[in-house]
């Protein structure tokens, strides 16, 4: 099994879950509080959300951008993104992040819950695909789940990718990528690649902000300081 077969499961399971995707932030408080994270983030200009799901962050996402971009593979959730944010200032496209590419460039690029679904061998071309979409000055904004989530999820191995079972209302089960990224190893290996970030633990969870390596191949400038 290569994790192509896992991706598509990932895929089918969000599909098929469409309808209970939301339920995670009716029943839990951090999530909702985790939402107003973006208040307090670097989000401007013409925003691209990657993996847009349902649209729990698009609306807020809108409320500070000159328009967004919200992109998902899964028709089934940008139905439910539709009408949750509904702007003329918001376009949706359906798209296979791990193909598509984007049209033009902007001045944030935003994931929420989005990293740790990209298998490890094909974290450098997400990068490079979010760097080339940044205009110069351009941010990088993620927030996922910490280590400490996954105790909470039913972590499986010997798969092509680090994963987790995920069961639905009606009982199918489905196996999806789920990487844990430590925000100090996450830090240190975004500061490898050139790229000039902070990103700091929040309950459990990690917000980041990142700016792309210099176009003429530079370095960059490593750990941003805390703060």
């Amino acid at each position: 099994m290569d994790d192509d077969a896992l991706l598509a499961e990932q895929v089918a399971y969000y599909r098929a879950g469409a309808a209970e995707y939301d339920r995670p932030y009716a029943e839990r408080e951090e999530l909702r509080e985790l939402l107003t994270v973006v208040d307090e983030l670097p989000v401007r200009g013409d925003v691209l959300e990657l993996a847009c799901g349902t649209g729990q962050w698009t609306p807020r996402l809108a409320a500070r951008a000159r328009s967004v971009t919200a992109v998902d593979v899964a028709g089934e959730v940008l139905a439910l993104a539709r009408a949750r944010a509904a702007s003329p200032t918001v376009e949706f496209v359906q798209a296979d992040l791990f193909e598509w590419q984007p049209p033009r460039r902007y001045d944030t690029v935003f994931f929420a819950f989005w990293l740790s679904h990209v298998p490890p061998r094909r974290l450098p071309g997400f990068w490079n695909t979010v760097a080339a979409a940044l205009a110069p000055g351009g941010k990088a904004i993620f927030i996922d789940d910490g280590p400490a989530v996954a105790e909470e999820e039913e972590v499986l191995t010997g798969l092509p990718a680090p994963a987790a079972l995920r069961r639905l209302g009606d009982g199918s089960e489905y196996r999806i990528v789920k990487v844990f990224h430590d925000a100090r190893a996450l830090t240190g290996d975004l500061a490898a690649r050139g790229w000039s970030v902070r990103v700091r633990p929040v309950a459990g969870n990690y917000v980041g902000v990142a700016e792309p390596p210099p176009p003429d191949g530079g370095t960059g400038r490593g750990a941003l300081p805390a703060g």
